[in-house]
């Protein structure tokens, strides 16, 4: 199947990852990830993303990662989890930290998937039930970060049966070209490869 059809409004839907402020925006905690983003555009190229996908009819839906102070169904079962946790405020529900990045516009019509434990968007979360909602039978999958978030975002997005697009001037990962390697040699098997500009020129012409 081409790109086009994989990409066409009626049957995909864009799923962003933890595109929140606590993660790659002005309250971030892991600071070689927000650089990262930084000096890839990444940012900028997912609000064009998401930008063109309201346009045209795409839905949006954002995969969000909170805690709650106790800490609360929140397993510290990973070293990336218990290093994190010791920021009293990291992604603490009912703060700015949760809120989305500024460079996805207004977020106010688009849907929300919230998570508190786990490290992927579909486990314990109603993202699949959203997506069977919405029809959706790609996902176009945007954010941070290639090295585990993303990663799981496409895996488990292709366990369910979902093709999956990867617009990869729209994902990013540390070291950086380290991110670039999980791509060309991990998910190329998993995802459809392309550019954000790829995407709109399809949803432009539509």
């Amino acid at each position: 199947m081409d790109l086009a059809d994989l990409v066409d409004p009626g049957r995909c839907a864009v799923v962003t990852m933890e595109l929140e402020r606590g993660v790659v925006g002005d309250l971030a905690t892991l600071p070689a990830l927000r650089d990262a983003a930084a000096a890839r555009g990444t940012l900028q190229a997912c609000g064009r993303l998401v930008t063109g996908a309201r346009s045209a009819g795409v839905p949006v839906v954002h995969a969000i990662a909170e805690w709650t102070a106790d800490r609360a169904g929140t397993p510290m079962n990973t070293p990336l989890v218990r290093a994190l946790a010791a920021n009293p405020g990291q992604i603490l529900a009912g703060t700015g930290a949760v809120e989305l990045v500024p460079e996805l516009g207004d977020c106010r019509l688009d849907l929300r998937s919230v998570r508190r434990g786990g490290l992927t968007p579909f486990t314990g979360t109603d993202l699949q039930e959203q997506l069977t909602a919405l029809g959706t039978t790609t996902v176009v999958a945007c954010g941070v970060s290639l090295n585990v978030g993303v990663l799981g975002l496409c895996l488990g997005a292709a366990d369910l049966g979902h093709e999956v697009v990867l617009p990869t001037d729209a994902v990013v990962g540390v070291p950086e070209d380290y991110g670039d390697e999980v791509v060309r040699h991990t998910l190329a098997a998993v995802a459809t490869r392309c550019t954000v500009e790829d995407l709109l020129s399809y949803w432009g012409d539509r």
